[in-house]
């Protein structure tokens, strides 16, 4: 239903600031998802988005690729509100890392490809080195034109997961979204996935929306949702402090083993 506006522009990048201003949004059938959420994320900058089931997370998320456009407020990058934008230049300027990372019945190749289809091959190499699948690639006997499988069935998780990060490193996005990209997988496997993440947000804006508190710990700021709105704002010590949401959550997944790996790297 999301249409370009009469003469609408391109989307013109000066770092990839992303804001939400009195933002409301209510799905068809259900009451409001989101109210008056506000938020601000400076260029470059890396924060993290959680909450319980339902908070409303996945709304900011696609709002924020305008797959639907907010009732009251409005979203921008750079200033620039994402209605008056075409959406071809909004996606050219947005890459994403979700959970499931969907890759084609095709060679390796192809599918880092897919992130810029006119990419060479010293590019794929590259993105793969920085997706650290540098040693991967170099074991397989067809290298880059390995057939992955359908739906990477080929590949492990941890694997697949960074197939998709070499996929959006060689896009080169101006803003990086990571909607739960290391949930699906074991402890071991998120700590290796977790650097190919870090390589990929180096230098650009990064919004993680994150299950696991702990690959959020080390973000400039977190936002934390209930209920459609954010209810606390701040870093992990902070928030920790605070008392609220966020510590009972970190309490609860470091009790059962989930919350580990992140406070090793608070300790750190």
């Amino acid at each position: 239903d999301v249409a370009d506006a009469p003469g609408a522009g391109a989307l013109v990048l000066k770092g990839g600031a992303v804001s939400f201003r009195g933002v409301g949004f209510s799905h068809a059938g259900r009451s409001r998802s989101i109210k008056d959420v506000d938020i601000d994320i400076e260029a470059g900058s890396f924060v993290g988005v959680c909450g319980p089931s339902g908070a409303g997370k996945s709304t900011i998320l696609r709002l924020l690729f305008r797959f639907y456009d907010p009732e009251t407020g409005a979203v921008a990058i750079d200033g620039q509100d994402l209605t008056g934008v075409t959406q071809e230049s909004l996606r050219d300027a947005l890459g994403l890392v979700p959970q499931d990372v969907v890759l084609f019945n095709d060679t390796l190749r192809a599918n880092v490809a897919y992130g810029k289809p006119d990419a060479t091959e010293v590019e794929i190499i590259e993105a793969l080195e920085r997706a650290q699948l540098g040693e991967f690639l170099r074991r397989l006997p067809d290298g880059l034109d390995t057939k992955v499988g359908e739906r990477g069935l080929k590949l492990s998780g941890g694997e697949k997961q960074r197939v998709g990060v070499a996929r959006t490193i060689i896009k080169n996005p101006a803003v990086l979204v990571l909607d739960e990209a290391t949930s699906a997988l074991d402890s071991q496997t998120e700590k290796e996935v977790q650097g190919a993440l870090a390589e990929a947000s180096r230098g650009r804006t990064t919004i993680s929306v994150a299950h696991r508190l702990s690959t959020i710990a080390e973000a400039d700021r977190i936002f934390v949702m209930d209920e459609g709105e954010i209810a606390e704002v701040g870093t992990h010590e902070a928030l920790l402090k605070l008392g609220g949401i966020y510590a009972g959550m970190w309490k609860r997944q470091s009790e059962t083993g989930e919350g580990r790996s992140g406070e090793a790297q608070t300790a750190g």
